[in-house]
């Protein structure tokens, strides 16, 4: 039903776009297209309570009607960060104590000063085991959170963050970590106004209930349809260049694209593969490598799962290069755990493609009889490419193993709920990078994250991971990924990276100043359009 919606919503918009220029006066939505940046979201973002979503679609939201502590200078190579709702930081020498002063004069959009103790509230809420955050080990390196987290300290006061006064927050950690200011730049730890919440409980996030600090707000959330975010006039900064933000849920490429052309959207974020090699000598065509991996996931409560031999086999068979020839837009093979382009990224690690041994390593897992072995599903959420994707790991295990894949999908709100709840056999994710330090790739597979969703653990691995965030030695870091990764990708192999991402798009030729960047990151409030 959602598909032949979106379908139908696309054709009209591109029906009322027939005969028009791309630079048509039309009104859409109701809004004035000279003051109005068009984007495709793709899907219905599943959440927009920024303590509780886990997905790059929510988030496109979030990072523009809210900000964090600090912010990522998107212009600067290094991805450093810039002061936000923080004007200034500081720590002890050993990095284990944060003072951050929280910018003066900033207001929520019902007109309520921003002050310490909402960004207390915020972690408080975000740790809280009711709240259910997939993102609550984001603060696990603050004194006491995991144990709270975990309900073994019921006292919030005793966890390391406190408003020293309206304008002062104070972190205290478990153990010194000189990154710590980068993982503020994470919705997971944005203030709250705890008021709102308990007002309007789960429709806090609704236009008519939100309070929000951004450079827009949202305007309107037609769910399954659209979502407008407008310039937030009260906002701290400088205020956004354009107007208004219009979002589309358009789910198929190549309806997109047809939409482009007629001059209905502005940018895409993603392109059909099946068109690329005509696509990328577009002039509207942008290329950025990706911090972002693409991988499967194995569900290890489920036999045949169950048995890390068959996880390796199939890991074994899995030709990643044929995937990447396939989608035709400059990914890279992956076999380890970080991204191509990150500290950390180890050409050499994981399991490399070798069918032969594939088959013997699934003989030995007790499968020497391939009419033993069980029926599978791949589950991955509708989209063109990642079908085409699973199509072909389906043929490849057929052909390297003899054995026989369902492959099954839904749309993105449901297949994520499924995904954290149920997941099937095997099934499809990607991550990018929340901060540009292999611990958010590595921390994301501990026993204790929430967003690992193979019900696989390792007590070393966890250990290594542990100790690896308060070392600030390289060399000595590189040495505890190494060591972890292999654990992860060749010993025991809950997971099978597949590639490294890379950002592909288009952009209109009135859309200036376009924040294209290896994070993903759309931060829109300096986007032009003319």
């Amino acid at each position: 039903m959602k598909n032949w919606r979106l379908t139908l919503l696309a054709a009209v918009i591109f029906a009322a776009g027939l005969g028009c220029t791309k630079k048509s006066t039309q009104h859409e939505h109701g809004l004035n297209p000279a003051e109005t940046l068009r984007i495709n979201l793709r899907q219905e973002p599943p959440s927009l309570d920024w303590s509780k979503s886990t997905d790059t679609t929510s988030a496109l939201i979030e990072y523009n009607i809210m900000e964090g502590l600090t912010e990522y200078n998107l212009q600067d190579p290094e991805l450093g960060l810039v002061p936000a709702l923080a004007s200034e930081w500081s720590s002890n020498k050993e990095a284990s104590v944060w003072t951050f002063k929280i910018r003066e004069g900033v207001k929520w959009t019902d007109g309520q000063v921003l002050t310490a103790q909402h960004f207390v509230d915020g972690w408080e809420r975000l740790l809280k085991p009711a709240t259910a955050s997939e993102y609550a080990y984001f603060l696990y390196s603050v004194k006491g959170a995991r144990d709270y987290n975990e309900g073994q300290l019921k006292d919030f006061s005793k966890v390391g963050v406190k408003a020293i006064d309206a304008n002062t927050l104070e972190v205290t950690l478990k153990a010194p970590k000189s990154y710590f200011p980068y993982l503020l730049t994470h919705h997971s730890t944005y203030p709250i106004r705890i008021d709102v919440v308990k007002k309007h409980g789960d429709q806090w996030t609704e236009p008519q209930n939100m309070v929000s600090l951004g450079a827009y707000k949202l305007a309107r959330w037609e769910h399954d349809n659209i979502i407008v975010m407008e310039r937030n006039n009260a906002y701290y900064g400088d205020k956004a260049k354009t107007k208004y933000i219009l979002g589309y849920m358009i789910n198929e490429d190549s309806t997109a694209l047809n939409l482009f052309e007629a001059g209905k959207i502005d940018v895409l974020d993603t392109l059909p593969s099946r068109e690329m090699a005509q696509l990328s000598k577009r002039p509207e065509y942008r290329k950025v490598p990706t911090l972002g991996i693409f991988y499967f996931g194995f569900n290890t409560e489920k036999p045949p799962f169950n048995n890390k031999r068959v996880r390796k086999a199939i890991s074994m068979a899995i030709d990643r290069e044929q995937i990447t020839q396939l989608l035709a837009g400059g990914q890279e093979p992956l076999s380890g755990w970080v991204p191509k382009g990150m500290f950390g990224h180890d050409a050499d690690a994981g399991v490399k493609y070798d069918p032969s041994k594939a088959q013997k390593i699934l003989d030995e897992a007790g499968f020497k009889d391939r009419s033993q072995f069980p029926k599978i599903q791949v589950s991955f959420n509708t989209n063109e490419d990642h079908a085409r994707v699973v199509e072909n790991l389906q043929a490849q295990l057929k052909k390297n193993l003899g054995i026989t894949v369902e492959v099954i999908n839904s749309e993105w709100k449901t297949y994520l709920k499924s995904v954290q709840t149920n997941p099937a056999n095997i099934f499809r994710l990607g991550w990018v990078a929340d901060y540009p330090d292999p611990d958010n790739f590595l921390s994301l597979m501990t026993s204790y994250s929430e967003n690992n969703h193979t019900r696989w653990g390792d007590k070393e691995y966890d250990k290594l991971i542990e100790q690896a965030t308060t070392i600030t030695d390289k060399g000595q870091r590189r040495e505890l990924y190494e060591k972890a990764q292999n654990i992860l990708v060749e010993k025991d192999v809950p997971v099978v990276p597949i590639y490294s991402m890379v950002g592909q798009y288009f952009v209109s030729d009135r859309v200036k100043s376009y924040p294209i960047n290896p994070m993903q990151k759309q931060l829109l409030k300096r986007v032009i359009v003319e």
